[in-house]
């Protein structure tokens, strides 16, 4: 994807927990000492709490991987279960075994463990129960958590607990059923979002990790993606992967504030304005109350005598003579509708989507994108899951620039996005240096490339014939028809001759020669044929009465 366009070794801004990227602000530093001061010191509960997405999953598998060798540690992720399932979840984590009649007896469940802890103890080992999203824990299991920390020694308790989850587990340790519990947490942390700085050196610290030689957002996407994100990693993740796509669609290396405004209305759904419109906005409201306050107090009558009380009064009732309001509406009545008066035909791309009262379903583009495969396409909800393979066509989904839908020179259904964040499925059925053919609606609409810029955000969908079914990638070591295919099919863009006795063989010499064909498509470069250079591969060879985007068939040679 945009990886090696940036010259990065992987994406860096994936939302999976990878301790490798662990950015340790002053936050997360003292959430990780909180953590490890738990498994270290004995007794009681350590609690860690924060938002979703400020980072608490990536804190734990970071601790995870410093806990010291003389400690086992049971991880329960999904805390929505029964006091019997609970306790044989910790069971089954320290390879406790336990008998099939024993599995429903809360009673023989704490023996079992109450044996695992003891002999831990006399073995000179620890045991930690981390149980992450605690929030989720019903009460009646909570308690029954209580009564496993009444497990201990004459000197030290056997079983150390660390709940994880989100702020509502404060609320839910604050019940007065719940005090006897809440006595015996004696670490409280709460995991608070990231500071602009921080922000800032977030980001950098994601993309040094993932191979970045050079800053690729610029300080006012920095500012943005801050703004926009509030210091939520997660949230911060998502709009950047976001960004970072919008600007390999735009083949620029740098991400601006306005690529990181576009990602993050795809993420909300919703448009966002820049921050110093925003700052002008309030600052117009701000001097517009102003102003109408100023007038009230003009045009309002002096404060009367004691004695006119009353009739000052019904004054006040009275309705102003000010004509404003009447020349107000007036004004608004004659103020154009522009979009959404209606498309017209000298209308942008993105006015056109605004004004339909619905956004362009999946249902139209997908049966528009079929017939050009000669499918009726039926709407069951999932065209690619049933109807393609039924036919023996294939969709592979995508995000890249137009350099790489026109390398795959298939008809595709773009993803477009209106000023309403709404997302529009159209169908491409043709491409030129210049201009897209849309259909739109019922229309077909040629469009100049650079009036999507605000609409594409390099999402779409191709079909394809593949030759291999059931569909699968291809790799060294395998053998069959599938290899045999791909080395002729090689052969044939090379015009080298097959060899007969390694014909169906992936060896090495086939993973050089599928290197090299990637390496000239600006594939991957990775010897795999996976479904992206098959479909490359099979664009290069299909019979040129299949539907192409460009005008001519491409040749390779």
């Amino acid at each position: 994807m945009y990886t090696s366009f940036f010259g990065l070794n992987e994406r860096p801004f994936a939302i999976t927990p990878d301790p490798r990227y662990l950015y340790l602000s002053e936050r997360h530093a003292e959430a990780l000492a909180h953590l490890l001061y738990g498994i270290e010191e004995a007794g009681g509960f350590v609690q860690l709490t924060g938002e979703v997405g400020t980072g608490k999953t990536t804190v734990v598998r970071t601790l995870l991987s410093r806990v010291p060798k003389h400690a086992d540690v049971a991880v329960i992720l999904n805390p929505r279960v029964t006091p019997a399932e609970f306790l044989l979840t910790i069971c089954e984590e320290l390879g406790i075994e336990i008998a099939e009649a024993g599995r429903r007896s809360i009673k023989d469940l704490v023996d079992a463990l109450n044996r695992r802890l003891l002999a831990a103890h006399a073995e000179g080992r620890r045991i930690i129960l981390i149980v992450d999203e605690a929030q989720n824990l019903s009460a009646q299991v909570l308690e029954h958590v209580r009564l496993l920390t009444n497990l201990e020694t004459p000197t030290q308790k056997l079983l150390q607990i660390i709940l994880i989850g989100q702020p509502e587990l404060r609320v839910l340790l604050d019940r007065s059923e719940l005090r006897q519990l809440a006595q015996r947490v004696t670490g409280r942390y709460h995991l608070s979002p990231l500071r602009r700085d921080e922000t800032h050196a977030y980001v950098r610290h994601r993309l040094r990790v993932a191979g970045a030689s050079a800053d690729i957002f610029s300080a006012g996407a920095l500012n943005e993606v801050h703004r926009l994100s509030s210091g939520i990693p997660r949230v911060i993740n998502v709009c950047c992967d976001r960004a970072l796509l919008g600007a390999y669609t735009r083949e620029t290396r740098r991400v601006t504030a306005g690529l990181v405004r576009r990602a993050a209305g795809e993420v909300y759904w919703r448009r966002f304005a820049a921050a110093l419109i925003v700052w002008l906005a309030l600052l117009v409201a701000a001097l517009g109350v102003a102003g109408m306050l100023y007038s009230v107090w003009r045009i309002w009558p002096p404060l009367p005598r004691p004695a006119r009380t009353a009739s000052i009064r019904g004054a006040r009732r009275a309705p102003p003579t000010n004509p404003a309001p009447v020349s107000l509406h007036a004004a608004s009545s004659a103020a154009p509708t522009g979009k959404l008066a209606g498309p017209r035909p000298t209308q942008s791309i993105d006015a056109q989507l605004d004004a339909m009262a619905t956004p362009a379903a999946d249902a139209d583009a997908y049966r528009r994108l079929f017939a050009l495969w000669g499918v009726q396409h039926v709407d069951d909800g999932n065209p690619c899951a049933q109807q393609a393979t039924k036919y023996g066509l294939a969709c592979l989904e995508q995000r890249g620039s137009w350099a790489e839908v026109r390398m795959l020179d298939r008809p595709a259904v773009l993803t477009l996005t209106d000023d309403q964040g709404r997302p529009h499925s159209v169908l491409l059925s043709a491409l030129t240096e210049r201009a897209a053919t849309l259909a739109l609606g019922a229309k077909i609409e040629i469009v100049p490339l650079a009036a999507l810029a605000q609409s594409w955000f390099g999402e779409f969908t191709v079909a394809w014939k593949p030759k291999i079914l059931p569909l699968r990638e291809l790799s060294e070591g395998m053998s069959g028809p599938d290899v045999r295919w791909l080395r002729r099919s090689l052969n044939a863009l090379r015009g080298t001759a097959a060899d007969p006795a390694h014909d169906d063989i992936y060896d090495k010499d086939l993973t050089a020669a599928v290197r090299a064909f990637q390496q000239t498509e600006r594939l991957q470069v990775d010897g795999i044929a996976g479904y992206l250079t098959q479909v490359v591969l099979d664009s290069a060879l299909a019979d040129p009465k299949s539907p192409r985007l460009t005008p001519a068939t491409r040749r390779r040679g």
